[in-house]
């Protein structure tokens, strides 16, 4: 890892703020300075600053270049992985805590080190309580005497959060700069438990001991850099590496793409996934986590599944909830004032029946994944709106639902037309306060909703 000297430290200062690409066309060449890694901490910084604020705020850390930035957890995620961590391995009174990544938390971040969030911090006084733990630096940690692994440490932005939980934390990566950087910059973040380790994570995992957390975060690109999304497919394969890491660790936690269908590799773990967790943020999922671990019965239990999008949460047991795609048994109410479009999470997962024996809501019909309602429903998990008219695809209903309108927002879920194909055919701007659904009723109708947000 090339270390910044004083003229390249100064010139990111003064300029980590402005265009990275005028920066590269407009700089004085001053003797000393390294220009190349001046603009890599520039672009990675400005990325931080809202990827990472907790990172961003804390100074010595070196980012790696662009395309590892882009790459990396958000912090809003590492956070989530580090909340599985502390409630996996707490005291069973424990109930889980949110970890927030709110901005006022951010900012109350110092600059020597990342927070947790009051919630987090709640659980970890839970845990010192349960485990006696003085409030003394040394003893700071969730749980007393644990350890953890990550396997797959990359730029170590997981492992950063995941580490603050335990007493000891290993960090494994086959690429020398990555592990030089992570050694630098677990430093700057006063992780001292952290053991950075450059060797090949699947021989690590064969030799060590017995530890309390695995974390795994396998490649998805093959030896040609195309992106792969089987499990089999990534490296390291999780699969071949199933009973070796239920016999190395109390529980394993696996970053997966959003885009495998949950329900197979659950079955495809065959028993061992203890804990489903789809996180989403922005209403874009973002990652798939799968807990496993040594089955607690003989015959199989079903996962417990977590929807995350953002502050919105919900969780159920995958057993009573195992299609998720029922319906047919609700018929639609009679009024209908307001309609729910759910969260990436929950699209995800497929538990359309549960959203409406929790919430008291209705499927406008088989795959439309839009939902209805006589009343409006409070902590919906997704965006609500209230319904102004409803119609068909003919020219009375379309000229009646639009009245004059010339521009909405336009969102299909169901229907023979894709959005933009709707967009012409209505002959409708973008944008506004209106916005229409194009979507396919129980019995098969084709109709228009025309709707305004709340």
């Amino acid at each position: 890892m090339t270390i910044m000297n004083d003229e390249t430290r100064e010139f990111v200062a003064m300029h980590r703020n402005e265009d990275v690409r005028e920066l590269a066309l407009k700089a004085k060449r001053v003797e000393g300075l390294d220009l190349p890694l001046a603009l890599d901490q520039i672009a990675g910084w400005q990325i931080a600053r809202k990827k990472l604020p907790q990172w961003a705020s804390c100074e010595g850390i070196v980012y790696p270049p662009h395309i590892s930035m882009e790459q990396c957890s958000s912090q809003f995620t590492a956070q989530y992985k580090s909340e599985i961590a502390q409630t996996l391995l707490a005291p069973a009174a424990t109930v889980r805590a949110r970890v927030s990544d709110s901005g006022e938390s951010d900012n109350q971040t110092t600059k020597s080190e990342p927070q947790l969030s009051d919630s987090a911090e709640s659980v970890m006084q839970t845990a010192k309580s349960a485990f006696q733990l003085s409030d003394s630096p040394e003893s700071d940690t969730l749980v007393a005497r644990s350890s953890m692994v990550d396997l797959t440490g990359g730029f170590g932005v997981d492992f950063s959060y995941l580490a603050r939980g335990f007493s000891q934390a290993t960090y494994v990566e086959r690429q020398r700069h990555l592990c030089d950087l992570a050694e630098h910059n677990m430093a700057a973040l006063g992780l001292d438990q952290a053991r950075i380790v450059c060797g090949d994570g699947v021989e690590y995992l064969r030799q060590m001991g017995p530890v309390d957390f695995i974390y795994l975060d396998p490649a998805r690109r093959d030896e040609h850099g195309s992106r792969t999304y089987a499990i089999e497919d990534c490296t390291p394969n999780v699969f071949e590496l199933r009973d070796l890491l239920l016999a190395k660790s109390q529980y394993t936690l696996v970053k997966l793409s959003p885009m495998l269908d949950w329900r197979k590799a659950v079955a495809d773990f065959d028993g061992t996934v203890r804990e489903v967790h789809i996180v989403a943020t922005g209403n874009e999922c973002k990652e798939l986590l799968l807990v496993l671990g040594q089955q607690m019965h003989e015959e199989p239990s079903a996962p417990r599944v977590f929807c995350v999008n953002d502050n919105q949460r919900i969780d159920y047991d995958s057993a009573a909830y195992t299609q998720g795609l029922r319906i047919g048994g609700k018929p639609l109410p009679e009024v209908k004032n307001y309609l729910y479009e759910p969260n990436a999470s929950i699209m995800k997962a497929g538990c359309f029946d549960l959203v409406e024996e929790r919430f008291g809501v209705t499927q406008v019909g088989p795959s439309s994944h839009l939902f209805v309602s006589a009343t409006p429903v409070a902590d919906f998990p997704g965006r609500g709106f209230a319904i102004e008219a409803i119609g068909g695809m003919n020219k009375k209903d379309i000229k009646r639902l639009l009245n004059g309108t010339k521009q909405a927002n336009i969102a299909v879920r169901n229907f023979p037309l894709t959005a933009p194909q709707l967009r012409k055919k209505l002959k409708l701007a973008d944008g506004g306060p209106v916005y229409l659904f194009g979507t396919t009723m129980q019995g098969c109708d084709h109709v228009l909703l025309r709707t305004s947000k709340i």
